[in-house]
């Protein structure tokens, strides 16, 4: 019997919570301890899982697939390249964010790891649900732990924040939610089952097949929620209210994991499902996204307060992410993937060093320090070589996925299939948005190094700043992992890219041949009309020749005169 290694990934943080809710409630270093246990087990799991994984095939792997409810609703768990290094990611920064709560959260201990516990789960159940139904459920239940987390132990405006980050949140849900049945019973109302869905869809008049006018309606649906998630500009304003009010432990997880959940929904179901309309968004999309990298940057840069000016990056740096998914390139895909794990793990540390700060001093401005340097040096070791691989130094994680991504806004991708005969025009297109975007990663620089001069160095203005000790060995084991990692993915990032390639390479290629096989519906028409009239003027023209016999490789088409959908 195979072991059902996707299942103890998912589940066991969740049988962890019997085990810590019958604890004594005097015992918070015990629910702490039980806790910490069966996240390292899960991220052992997982360690298990990326080894057994075999990259070099491109489709889901280790699939379990249970009937849940009836015949329609299974429990259907599997993992590809994509998935795989999320759930890594995930099982990576739970026991971290764990252990970075032992100075901020000191009641109700019990009842956060519980909440962690049921968060983690619904995480990684989200990346690796195979039928929709389930899927939405891991989507909804991550709502409830993280409404705990930041409501319960946040700061002072927890309940401002926290009530517009699930309004903002259930708004698109529940749009989802209505595509998700409309689609349901569009394919007949048999199955939620994503290769049921995926295949069905991409059937040209089949039953289930989706009309133009439907694939927009249905990406816009499901694309609001994931939009949300993200955050892509301009749905963004919800995020820095979480980032701000929420505990140390609470931001790790939000930034590090849940922003990810909305990119990762783009990839893996709004492109995929509704081909057409992604392709025929994709150019408006990446110009919001390049809005949101420079808006993102400049605003980050504005701030004093260094845990906004984090929370700013991120919608920075998703924004760039988000470019290089649309760019629909082998390279923009890969890059994509990779910088959702980097910015994961920079995000995460740039949070742990700022509540580091945090519990020492109680301000986060960056006014009230500096010299920082000279009473902290192992925190500013760490400090550095974050911000670094923020702002993208080659040997960091952050330049891999940054330069993959450049790269991939530079191939043609999507552009022969959407604008023939206009591919000057939509490398035109693409060069400027690399350009603004590139222009948000010297802005990224700028506004990082920046908090970096004011915080760590020059001399010590306030006399509470000299006192300051160092890390203690809590906080190094919660740091130098993730910078251990954040080195090891800039140099030597082909054991993740290695992992991932077989599944975006396949995934490229199956969406550009279901565009160029289900051509815009709208214009097909146009086409077979514009086609037909050409040839029978050029037809014409020849049999008014006189011979009668006309010879194809002679006919001169009209200047100007194309056909949507062809390079021809």
């Amino acid at each position: 019997m195979e072991l059902p290694i996707l299942s103890i990934v998912t589940l066991l943080p969740l049988l962890g919570i019997p085990l810590v809710a019958f604890l004594p409630r005097r015992f918070p270093g015990t629910a702490r301890a039980v806790s910490l246990t069966v996240m390292v087990l899960t991220f052992g799991a997982a360690l298990y899982l990326f080894g057994v994984f075999d990259g070099e095939v491109a489709g889901f792997q280790f699939v379990e697939d249970k009937e849940w409810v009836f015949d329609s609703i299974h429990y259907k768990l599997g993992v590809d390249g994509i998935s795989l290094l999320l759930v890594m990611l995930t099982a990576f920064l739970t026991p971290i964010a764990l252990l970075a709560s032992v100075q901020s959260v000191g009641d109700r201990v019990r009842e956060f790891c519980i909440a962690l516990l049921a968060l983690e789960t619904a995480m990684i159940g989200t990346f690796l649900a195979l039928d929709l139904f389930l899927f939405y459920v891991f989507w909804e239940l991550m709502l409830i732990p993280m409404y705990l987390i930041i409501g319960v132990w946040g700061g002072p405006r927890r309940v401002y924040a926290t009530v517009k980050f699930v309004l903002y949140t259930m708004v698109g849900s529940l749009l989802m939610l209505a595509a998700l049945l409309y689609i349901y019973f569009k394919t007949g109302g048999t199955s939620f089952d994503y290769s049921f869905f995926t295949s069905t869809l991409a059937k040209d008049g089949a039953v289930g097949a989706l009309s133009m006018k439907e694939q927009v309606f249905l990406f816009a649906a499901f694309g609001l929620a994931f939009a949300i998630k993200v955050p892509f500009f301009p749905f963004h304003t919800w995020l820095p209210d979480a980032h701000v009010e929420a505990p140390t432990a609470g931001s790790v997880i939000l930034a590090g994991v849940l922003l990810k959940m909305g990119t990762y929904g783009f990839i893996r179901f709004a492109i995929p499902f509704f081909p057409d309309a992604a392709s025929l968004y994709s150019a408006p999309l990446m110009g919001l996204a390049v809005v949101g990298v420079v808006y993102g940057a400049l605003v980050a840069y504005a701030q004093q307060d260094m845990k906004k000016l984090v929370a700013y990056s991120s919608v920075s740096h998703l924004g760039l992410v988000m470019l290089g998914m649309f760019a629909l390139t082998r390279e923009g895909i890969a890059g994509s993937v990779l910088q959702m794990v980097n910015h994961g793990l920079t995000s995460a540390a740039l949070f742990l060093c700022v509540g580091f700060l945090y519990e020492r001093r109680h301000t986060r401005a960056m006014a009230d320090y500096g010299g920082i340097a000279r009473v902290m040096p192992l925190f500013t070791v760490a400090f550095v070589i974050v911000t670094l691989s923020s702002i993208g130094l080659p040997g960091t994680n952050g330049f891999v996925g940054e330069l993959l991504i450049l790269v991939g806004l530079f191939k043609e991708g999507i552009g022969s299939v959407l604008l023939p005969g206009q591919l000057f025009q939509w490398r035109t297109f693409v060069l400027i948005a690399a350009g603004l975007a590139a222009s948000g990663i010297v802005l990224g620089a700028v506004y990082m190094l920046n908090m970096l001069r004011r915080v760590l160095f020059g001399p010590i203005r306030h006399e509470a700043n000299s006192q300051l000790s160092d890390l203690s060995w809590r906080e190094k084991l919660v740091i130098f992992p993730i910078v251990v990692l954040i080195i090891w993915i800039g140099v030597a990032p082909g054991l993740f890219l290695g992992k991932t390639q077989a599944t975006v390479d396949r995934y490229v290629s199956d969406y550009q041949a279901r565009v160029m096989k289900g051509r815009n519906p709208k214009t097909a028409k146009r086409n077979q009309a514009l086609l037909k009239e050409l040839v029978e003027i050029q037809v014409k023209d020849h049999l008014q020749g006189g011979d009668g016999i006309v010879d194809l490789r002679k006919i001169k088409w009209k200047k100007g005169a194309t056909v949507e959908g062809s390079d021809d």
